[in-house]
């Protein structure tokens, strides 16, 4: 394989700027110069694309990161183009190159590559001279004789197309033919006059908002390629009205002038760098007779590694070991009072840590049921798409879009497989959640790590507003509101609330059923100070038993038969007591404003020894400081 450019590579790039097909191109093979990553990614580099005469600023494709990572591509590399565009650069006059299909052909060369123009000889006679002109003339002019005019192009709709096609060709063949498809991953904000082949995998609602412009519609979809990757659109307006009728979830769509922003990561739970937007002017065209299944593509999450995710917007795919396997449960929605199904999976990985998956719908009264005919033989679920709850301390719960897997063939399911049936199963295994409600001794190390002052968090108002921040505090309880809602009444076995049923008895709806006894667990707020300020904390059972020194049932006890006053006095004996707190921080909206709440997430008692040798770390840390 010579190891050299074309020549004039970047002259035949020009001139064709958008290729009709890229099985016609002619070889085009370039030397990588500059090479180097946009901003912080690590998945999209630009370079200037070198003939030896002319350079050209391009952008490679994002799967050729990789070969760059590995070192099979580095700076003055050579690179076979297969596929490519040429746009405009906003109000300059150079274009820029879109790679979207290329081939390493030398990972890199020792110099760069410089084509110098020949210089005519100063001995060369007046009659070479003519006889070079001639002969150069006559190579220009061969193949200038079998150039033919370049037809004039009729703009017909992809429809068109297809229609005018003969009805032998299968329906692939024939869009084939009618258009140039890109792949989602070759899509930036750089690139012009693209078409995608998309299907729709899942579907916003049309929202009505209203804001300093004025009212309007928005309605967000989620289309995800061939390839498996997703990307995010959204529609304003008259664009919103226009598509909402006409996008139904799972066809497959080919669409085309949209334009692509940097992902606001606020606002989506798709992971591609970009979204996309369409207008009233954008092309939307169900593909008829197109059927293609999305490759799934998973970034799975360690169940000890879920903490950091606990109420953020990020959604979490987990690949685990089904233990347990609830029975189904109908739950009344608060929105509309609607039933819907539920059902609870325990499942473990190897991180010996275990979590509650809560499934809903059909996944609860199909593939739940499944599961638990199954149960017994410890199968491997792969889950995606979750959302990361703190119900007692970490929980997830599936979504519309979750899809599961049971027994998949990956990598990681085998792994799981032989290390359970050989470790796993007989390995004794924590809730993940515990570790954040518990004082082991993990626990009271973790009460020195992110250490903070009340004003920390209180002052600084952007903490918890895109996820859960934590920090660990040593404070004193100095107050404790007695006639605010001390506890609740809650079901002995799932621990929600239940109700006073007809006749006897109390109604659990999680649970679906009437129970004679329940029980009071606590859900109370608490003023802490420390040197700094004080602040609010939520506590709940757990925590506000080892407060308080005693259940909710014996301080309802308290209250009932031996009168407020005894009752007062035990919350006071609870103030000025130093303790210890894990708490995590988090952004709520209460009456339409948006607050900090504070939770106290693990508790301990001062150890003086281990605070006092924190003290001296931290005091040797400023000395040498």
């Amino acid at each position: 394989m010579a190891r050299s450019v074309t020549s004039g590579a970047i002259s035949m790039l020009l001139s064709n700027p958008s290729p009709d097909s890229p099985t016609d191109l002619p070889e085009i093979i370039v030397q990588v110069v500059d090479l180097k990553p946009i901003g912080s990614s690590s998945t999209r580099f630009t370079f200037k694309a070198s003939d030896g005469e002319m350079k050209l600023k391009g952008m490679l494709p994002t799967y050729l990161s990789t070969e760059i990572q590995s070192g099979k591509l580095q700076n003055l590399g050579l690179i076979r183009i297969l596929d490519y565009t040429c746009n405009s650069i906003p109000n300059q006059s150079e274009k820029a190159l879109i790679v979207t299909k290329c081939e390493v052909v030398s990972p890199s060369l020792e110099l760069e590559i410089q084509n110098d123009v020949k210089k005519e000889k100063p001995d060369m006679s007046l009659e070479s001279k003519q006889e070079e002109f001639v002969n150069n003339a006559v190579k220009i002019e061969a193949p200038m004789v079998t150039l033919k005019s370049k037809q004039p192009m009729v703009s017909k709709s992809a429809a068109q197309i297809v229609h005018e096609q003969h009805g032998n060709v299968a329906p692939a063949a024939r869009l084939a033919i009618s258009r140039r498809v890109h792949s989602l991953a070759s899509l930036n904000p750089y690139l012009g006059n693209w078409t995608i082949k998309v299907r729709l995998t899942n579907k916003g609602s049309l929202r009505s908002y209203r804001n300093a412009k004025g009212e309007g519609q928005v309605f967000n979809v989620e289309l995800t390629d061939e390839d498996g990757t997703q990307i995010q659109a959204t529609m304003f307006n008259e664009a919103a009205t226009k598509f909402y009728p006409r996008f139904e979830l799972g066809k497959v769509y080919f669409i085309s002038k949209g334009y692509l922003r940097v992902a606001n990561r606020q606002f989506t739970t798709v992971k591609n760098d970009y979204e996309m937007n369409l207008n009233e002017n954008s092309i939307v065209e169900e593909a008829e007779g197109e059927v293609f299944v999305p490759e799934i593509k998973y970034n799975f999450v360690k169940i000890d590694q879920l903490g950091s995710y606990v109420n953020g917007r990020e959604l979490i795919d987990l690949i685990g070991v089904v233990q347990n396997v609830s029975s189904t449960l109908s739950i009344r929605r608060k929105s509309n009072n609607e039933m819907i199904p539920k059902r609870d999976l325990t499942i473990a990985d190897d991180s010996n840590k275990t979590v509650t998956v809560s499934l809903w719908n059909e996944l609860a009264t199909d593939v739940g049921q499944d599961l638990l005919d199954m149960v017994h033989t410890s199968p491997v679920v792969a889950i995606k798409c979750l959302r990361v709850g703190d119900f007692q301390g970490i929980s997830l719960s599936t979504l519309s879009k979750s899809t599961m897997i049971i027994n998949p063939d990956f990598p990681e399911s085998k792994k799981l497989k032989s290390w359970y049936d050989s470790k796993g199963k007989g390995t004794p295994m924590a809730s993940v959640g515990s570790s954040l409600v518990s004082s082991t001794k993990n626990g009271l190390r973790s009460m020195h790590t992110d250490r903070v002052f009340l004003t920390h968090i209180t002052e600084n108002q952007s903490l918890g507003q895109d996820k859960p921040a934590f920090f660990s505090i040593n404070v004193y309880v100095s107050f404790i509101k007695p006639d605010q809602t001390m506890w609740y009444r809650a079901c002995p076995t799932c621990n929600k609330k239940v109700i006073e049923a007809v006749g006897s008895g109390y109604w659990c709806e999680s649970c679906q059923k009437n129970d004679e006894e329940s029980s009071l667990r606590y859900i109370m707020v608490v003023k802490v100070t420390d040197a700094s300020g004080e602040a609010w904390l939520s506590v709940f059972n757990e925590q506000a038993e080892k407060i308080l020194g005693c259940s909710a049932d014996e301080l309802n006890r308290i209250k009932t038969e031996e009168g407020d006053e005894k009752y007062q006095l035990k919350l006071k004996e609870a103030t000025w007591v130093p303790h210890l707190f894990r708490v995590s921080v988090v952004h709520t909206e209460y009456m339409h404003e948006k607050r900090q709440r504070i939770t106290v997430r693990a508790q301990a008692p001062m150890d003086c020894l281990a605070e006092s040798k924190y003290l001296l770390e931290e005091i040797e840390k400023m000395s040498v400081c």
